[in-house]
């Protein structure tokens, strides 16, 4: 059938001792999000307010400017998933990237303590251009790229800890590292929100800079000293590349007829392959599958299904070995495994496309609701409460629910439902994405009483009113977050796990990008069509603005945005599953299937008593 010139290699160094791997090299990486949140969420909650006081930006410039900055930060996420899967291990990405978020925070420190290197007050929407702009974006970007770099590969590092030869139990213990890793997030940027965000606001926006470069530093020397203890995977080839050559070989060969019988298509079965080696990936008809019973119970249109088949034969024309040739290359020929995983990739996809509203929301809450917080009252008996540090209510909610839901919920409707982590991941991402919509909808009518009693009674509200919405969406980020991060890790093909878990933070970089385009579009949309020509969003006084009527629209389309989860959630199946009922005349291909993995087996035993041997 082939070579082995193929074969992509996803392996993990051998253990040298017993303490490689579990839970224990887990609590490094703990200490090290711990650490590097402390400074990194601070950032990304009071950015807007170092934007509008310092960098003397308007309200929707810096708003802009911080969604911008959290926008690009998630999405070169990708960039180290990308780069952990395919050229360096996962812990010499994070100490790479970790350099540049270092140097990042040098360069805001240097900005902040020097009043030269600061723009004037100019009442203009910008006052900061030339060298003190170059300063500034370089400084805010490189902070980016270290801080997106490091989600990029650090969950994946974690994950791998735990062997995947027991299925039941490996999706436990990686669901259990998850949610123990969202709850390191969870003090450190608590402690983020209340400690730097108040020394910047109150002592000096660079002695919060510096908090953050220490933290920074601290955590990335607790995260080397796990070294001995990682069970650590070596890198393979690429896996944008093998997406890339699929692509391109099914283009290539768009004319080429498939086979009537599947198990000609191209794939690699070496016998005596490595046992480190990843398994091959059978042959599926995963798309049509699900269509064509969905389509005969007249639960989607049976123009889905066609255009799906369609889509299942193109990408299976890569693995067609044509006659008449002695050898084809990478970008002609692909084997059953490489296509089997851009399905798989493209299975995914609008899962992750389905959550980015709910991500427009919450960059809101880091923006518009902070800016909200500073016209209230913020007195808290004889202390005065940051406004950037509202965000910790929902933080010390996640804090005490994600143990419960660790230590109660999980083992509660594991009984009921006989799910090893109690519910489904995409069940998870559907529970907050209902209550990120409630929380929207509550945000509206705060924002309501705020005004009426600022512009009716010259009365400041309590600034704890915004803890209602804050601590709606801190439940709903607990379920959707860690659910992305499982399902993109659980679900991928072996050698794409950091890559595909790093697309959980790229849903949240398109969600801040579509919340600047947003705030545009209403702008410019909604100032021709009220009398005074003023968008909602528009100018520097929120008195006057219109940002209830933004928050509602964001809740309305959040309820249209979870009705189409629910379309592409109920079409997805599971990689892990068995086939479904009305498929049973696919079972030649499934003991084809059994017997290919029996061979597998066969020559990994061997593989193995090998190397015992050498």
């Amino acid at each position: 059938m082939g070579s082995d010139e193929n074969v992509t290699e996803t392996a993990y160094i051998p253990m040298k001792n017993r303490r490689q791997g579990g839970f224990i090299p887990t609590f490094f990486i703990f200490g090290m999000m711990l650490l590097d949140n402390i400074g990194f969420v601070a950032n990304m909650i009071s950015f807007v307010v170092y934007f509008a006081s310092v960098m003397h930006f308007d309200l929707a410039g810096a708003a802009t400017n911080t969604t911008n900055f959290l926008g690009t930060a998630f999405l070169l996420t990708i960039l180290g998933g990308f780069i952990s899967d395919a050229y360096m291990t996962r812990l010499n990405t994070t100490l790479l990237f970790g350099i540049f978020q270092l140097l990042g925070y040098l360069l805001l420190i240097l900005q902040s303590h020097f009043q030269k290197l600061q723009p004037q007050p100019c009442g203009e929407s910008t006052c900061v251009h030339g060298g003190k702009a170059l300063l500034l974006y370089t400084s805010v970007y490189l902070t980016a790229l270290g801080a997106g770099g490091i989600r990029g590969c650090i969950p994946a590092l974690g994950a791998d800890q735990f062997e995947q030869d027991d299925p039941k139990q490996s999706s436990k213990n990686i669901s259990s590292f998850f949610n123990w890793f969202l709850l390191s997030i969870t003090i450190g940027a608590s402690i983020g929100v209340t400690i730097v965000v108040w020394v910047s606001t109150n002592v000096g926006w660079d002695k919060g800079f510096i908090i953050s470069i220490v933290c920074c530093f601290a955590g990335l020397c607790i995260v080397s000293m796990g070294k001995p203890f990682y069970r650590v995977r070596v890198p393979g080839e690429s896996p944008l590349l093998r997406v890339l050559q699929v692509l391109v070989a099914a283009a290539r060969n768009w004319s080429v007829q498939l086979p009537t019988d599947k198990h000609k298509l191209y794939e690699i079965h070496d016998r005596n392959v490595s046992p480190l080696t990843e398994q091959r990936l059978p042959h599926t008809q995963q798309f049509r599958q699900v269509f064509h019973v969905q389509c005969k119970m007249k639960r989607f249109s049976c123009l889905s299904y066609v255009v799906m088949l369609i889509m299942d034969s193109v990408l299976d024309k890569a693995a067609v070995q044509t006659e008449g040739t002695k050898k084809q290359g990478k970008w002609r020929l692909c084997t059953v495994t490489q296509v089997e995983e851009v399905k798989i990739l493209t299975r995914m996809m609008p899962i992750l496309l389905s959550t980015i509203i709910m991500n427009t929301c919450l960059a809101q809450l880091q923006t518009i609701s902070i800016q909200q917080g500073t016209l209230m009252d913020p007195s808290l008996g004889k202390f005065d409460v940051p406004a950037a540090s509202i965000p910790v209510i929902p933080l010390v909610f996640m804090s005490v629910l994600i143990p419960i839901y660790e230590f109660l919920f999980v083992p509660v409707m594991r009984i009921v439902t006989g799910h090893p982590t109690g519910i489904t991941h995409l069940q998870r991402v559907g529970v907050g994405l209902v209550l990120s919509a409630i929380s929207m909808a509550i945000a509206g009518a705060v924002e309501v009483k705020r005004k009426n009693e600022f512009n009716n009674h010259n009365h400041r509200t309590s600034l704890f009113w915004l803890s209602f919405h804050y601590a709606i969406f801190g439940i709903a980020d607990m379920f959707t977050l860690v659910g992305l991060m499982e399902f993109f890790y659980c679900e991928a093909p072996a050698g794409m796990r950091s890559l595909s878990t790093s697309f959980s933070f790229l849903s949240l970089s398109i969600g801040y990008y579509l919340s600047s385009a947003f705030v545009e579009l209403i702008n410019s949309i909604t100032s021709k069509l009220t009398s005074n020509k003023q968008g909602w969003l528009q100018g520097r006084d929120m008195n006057k603005n219109h940002i209830e009527l933004f928050y509602w629209f964001l809740a309305i389309l959040s309820l249209l945005n979870f009705g189409n989860y629910v379309f592409w959630a109920n079409w997805y199946k599971y990689t892990k599953d068995g086939p479904i009922d009305e498929q049973k005349l696919l079972q030649p291909d499934l003991s084809v299937t059994m017997s290919m993995t029996s061979q597998q087996t066969i020559s990994t035993s061997e593989g193995a008593r090998k190397m015992e041997q050498n």
